[in-house]
């Protein structure tokens, strides 16, 4: 029994964006526009370039592969089970804390909705369901869980694309220019500051390569797909930063997005930004139930874990036992609210399994010099490398 190869190229792609835009674009314009003022739309683009040279390493590393695993399995691969395993580990971890984390806010404006208080009860149980809807999704199959992801990421786009339209539309009518004294004021270390910030805002995409094992074609899907949703988010991200600074200026608040929305659409923005606030976290969500699982999978077939989560279910060939273990998991997780202290431990791990990605590269150039893979320029592996 083995997995079905049901995603494609354009439903990979928007897994991938579904893995980029989280709760973070709600949160990241004014901590940018408070570091870098006029300049920072331009700061969205050097964070996409950044992020477009690991994917690089990513995109042929992933190529010489064809099995479910992700960053796990590539490190495994090139420098052994140990290292595999942290890699593994610390993927989950940090997974599962992004559950937690974009389930708070999705329920904190979703009981704003209700017209009844919830005791912590009530609210372990409602986040219960929440959660349950693409656990189920996906346990059903990979061609559901995906067309769940698909519905999410176009939900989470439409909102995002309105603001810039309307943006623009106010831009064209009151034209300002960015002048060299903009970019410059801020000054070195702003900017630095402020690639830390994108790292995270970019972050993810890695995520959407784990199940390559139901990907068709993943030689030439993954490629596309990480290129085009990469290229997909920077664009928004750019835009979006861009009518949030034309709009309502260079003064630095906690909820820049929201005075953009009430400026644009009237008394009903603060309304829109928490609605496309909970929509962009659920996304994330049913993405996250789609991938992570998948790594407990691979895990287990190659006995790094509990080999019963390897188990496929006879009718739908999923890994049932790893989506439903890795489903309780978050939504304890979630329901505890303790989970900030994993946060630092967490996002540490991003870094780590990126390194450790395009260290696998120049290993696995070593080790297999005349496999057939994507080549990408060796300048570019050193400029993520060193």
């Amino acid at each position: 029994m083995t997995l079905v190869r049901s995603i494609g190229r354009w439903t990979m792609t928007a897994l991938v964006i579904n893995c980029i835009i989280g709760i973070g674009i709600f949160g990241l314009p004014g901590e940018l526009t408070r570091l870098l003022g006029r300049a920072s739309p331009i700061a969205m683009v050097f964070g996409a370039l950044g992020m477009a040279i690991i994917m690089a390493c990513f995109a042929e590393v992933a190529s010489q592969f064809s099995e479910t695993g992700g960053p796990y399995l590539y490190v495994r691969t090139a420098f052994g089970r140990f290292l595999g395993m942290q890699i593994g580990w610390f993927h989950l971890l940090i997974d599962m804390v992004g559950v937690a984390i974009c389930a708070a806010p999705f329920m904190s404006y979703l009981t704003k909705f209700l017209p009844w208080q919830l005791n912590a009860w009530q609210r372990a149980l409602l986040l219960g369901i929440v959660i349950a809807i693409p656990t189920v999704a996906n346990c059903i199959g990979v061609r559901i869980g995906a067309a769940l992801s698909n519905v999410m990421t176009l939900a989470k786009i439409s909102p995002l694309a309105l603001l810039i339209l309307f943006g623009i539309s106010r831009f064209a009518r009151h034209p300002q220019v960015i002048h060299w004294s903009d970019i410059a004021s801020s000054g070195l270390s702003n900017w630095l500051r402020a690639a830390v910030f994108l790292v995270y805002v970019f972050a993810g995409p890695e995520g959407a390569i784990i199940p390559t094992g139901e990907i068709k074609e993943p030689r030439r899907t993954i490629p596309f797909s990480l290129a085009a949703g990469l290229l997909a988010c920077a664009a928004l991200f750019t835009l979006v930063q861009f009518v949030v600074v034309s709009t309502v200026g260079t003064n630095p608040s906690d909820e820049q997005l929201a005075e953009t929305a009430s400026v644009l659409l009237g008394g009903g923005g603060a309304v829109f930004v928490s609605v496309a606030t909970m929509i962009s976290a659920y996304g994330w969500i049913s993405g996250a139930l789609l991938y992570s699982p998948r790594l407990l999978f691979a895990m287990a077939a190659n006995r790094d874990c509990p080999p019963q989560l390897a188990r496929l279910h006879p009718s739908f060939h999923t890994p049932v036992l790893a989506i439903s273990l890795y489903a309780s998991t978050a939504w304890v997780l979630a329901s505890s609210g303790s989970f900030v202290w994993l946060v630092a431990l967490g996002s540490g791990g991003i870094a780590l399994y990126y390194i450790g990605t395009c260290a696998a590269l120049i290993r696995l150039r070593k080790l297999r010099p005349n496999v057939g893979a994507l080549r990408v320029p060796r300048d570019r592996c050193s400029a993520s490398w060193g």
